[in-house]
């Protein structure tokens, strides 16, 4: 079985434990690290290489979007999901070309979601 690395990237402690817990139901995956700005998230990935990032697109510092393409450009095999409160017509527009795998509402993540992602 695939172990499938994650780190969390949201300002807000309480999404961080409903993303960790819902990780935890699925086998394989597990949480490496948790970050609440984009300049921490760069920070974890450089210490390490996780294989999926669930990146919050509104950050304190630089956002989820430029964290994205930032770590991205140092590490392209990392799979990035976005996640915000955003309906998908209301992204903003440079979210479609940072280089992420994908866009989930933090209202529909689920474990079967993130079991259908290519990782």
């Amino acid at each position: 079985m695939r172990v499938v690395d994650v780190i969390i990237v949201d300002d807000q402690a309480p999404f961080r434990s409903v993303a960790r817990a819902l990780i935890r139901l699925l086998p394989g995956w597990r949480v490496v690290g948790e970050a609440a700005t984009g300049e921490d998230a760069l920070d974890l990935v450089i210490g390490g290489r996780p294989t999926m990032i669930l990146m919050d697109i509104n950050l304190p510092g630089i956002n989820g979007i430029e964290a994205t393409r930032r770590i991205l450009a140092e590490s392209p095999d990392v799979k990035v999901v976005l996640v915000s409160t955003y309906a998908a017509d209301d992204l903003p527009p440079d979210a479609g070309a940072c280089g992420a795998l994908a866009y989930i509402r933090k209202d529909d993540l689920t474990p079967a979601l993130l079991r259908a992602l290519p990782v």
